[in-house]
């Protein structure tokens, strides 16, 4: 038996899709207020018998913070897929983004060790890894320092895999998966897919940073791969960056734009001017009560140009990903069929 957490999420419902086309027997953690809507949309993207595959999907009602509920939910279970993370970029959510990933990950660590599960696959971000001063490719060695300009998801991405590692040491077999920007189709107001409609609705502005992409599909595959049983000998207690490419934020909308067949974004925003714009949206925030649009660590490092190396990925598993034009093209093509069926539906 399988579980997964995060399962209402875009990689965690991806995750769910592939594994119920393969027969796969799996349990799917979710909090009593979750809704899996969106899950089932993303699986009838892929097939026709959608309904049939979500059906075998044995939801489970839990919470990443209460350690009795994940005890209940690993009765039974040899593998965990851990895509469950809070990702929020405002700061009043600090306490909430640092608790949920790093306590909650610290407790299914724990409950995995109890329950004795043969093998954990955690999902972590290029969030967590570090930079390198000279522009060279970032890679899974890549020293990560602290520092006051990280953001509170980048600080729990880390401490989430620090609680990884110390469950290695306390003997479980794990690997940990760094992806760079999954692109894939989902709840088009949130995350990645939201640039999909950020795009359709007229956005102006592009940043001249440059930083690594990957798709959802590749995600999933690569994450079955290193956990399949043949190949878990050589992988475990390891970590692994998916990066499909390489691309500048201008580069990445433009092919956005042109999928869609919308404007390209023309206006460059300096750092100066994002600069300006967070506090804008946050002064904002405080007359309507509303979030702020912008956070100073969502424009932060957008202008930054980090390069990520995929390749232990390749060479260790001979694993191949999928071309980020075509990426772009398959999520847009969603997208716009998306937007006929909402017309169609009004």
């Amino acid at each position: 038996m399988i579980l997964v957490t995060g399962g209402t999420g875009l990689v965690g419902a991806h995750l769910l899709y592939e594994l119920t086309y393969a027969g796969k027997q799996v349990k799917a953690l979710k909090r009593p207020s979750g809704k899996t809507d969106w899950v089932k949309k993303i699986f009838s993207y892929y097939a026709k018998n959608f309904e049939i595959l979500f059906s075998r999907i044995q939801w489970v009602e839990g919470d990443m913070l209460d350690y009795d509920s994940l005890e209940d939910a690993l009765s039974g279970v040899t593998d965990i897929y851990h895509c469950a993370a809070k990702v929020s970029f405002h700061a009043d959510d600090y306490d909430l983004v640092m608790n949920n990933n790093v306590q909650g990950t610290g407790n299914l660590i724990n409950a995995a060790l109890e329950n004795q599960v043969k093998r954990f696959c955690h999902v972590s971000s290029i969030a967590a890894l570090g930079k390198t001063q000279d522009g060279t490719e970032i890679t899974e060695e890549t020293y990560w320092t602290p520092s006051k300009q990280k953001s509170a998801y980048s600080l729990s991405k880390f401490f989430s895999e620090m609680e990884v590692w110390r469950g290695i040491e306390e003997g479980l077999d794990a690997v940990i998966v760094n992806p760079s920007i999954i692109l894939g189709p989902g709840n088009w107001e949130i995350g990645s897919p939201k640039l999909f409609q950020s795009i359709w609705k007229g956005l102006k502005y592009y940043t001249k940073g440059i930083t690594g992409f990957v798709d959802v599909r590749d995600v999933v595959k690569a994450m079955i791969m290193l956990m399949d049983e043949t190949q878990f000998e050589q992988t475990k207690n390891q970590r692994f960056i998916l990066n499909a490419g390489n691309k500048s934020y201008q580069d990445f909308f433009n092919q956005i734009a042109d999928a869609l067949k919308k404007p390209r974004p023309t206006s460059f925003a300096s750092d100066m001017k994002l600069q300006i714009a967070w506090r804008m949206a946050q002064t904002a925030s405080f007359f309507t009560g509303r979030p702020p649009l912008i956070t100073r660590d969502t424009v932060s490092g957008t202008n930054q140009r980090n390069h990520y190396s995929g390749e232990k990925i390749r060479k260790a598993i001979g694993f191949e990903y999928r071309n980020l034009d075509t990426t772009i093209s398959d999520i847009a093509e969603i997208f716009l069929n998306d937007m006929v069926l909402d017309r169609e539906s009004r």
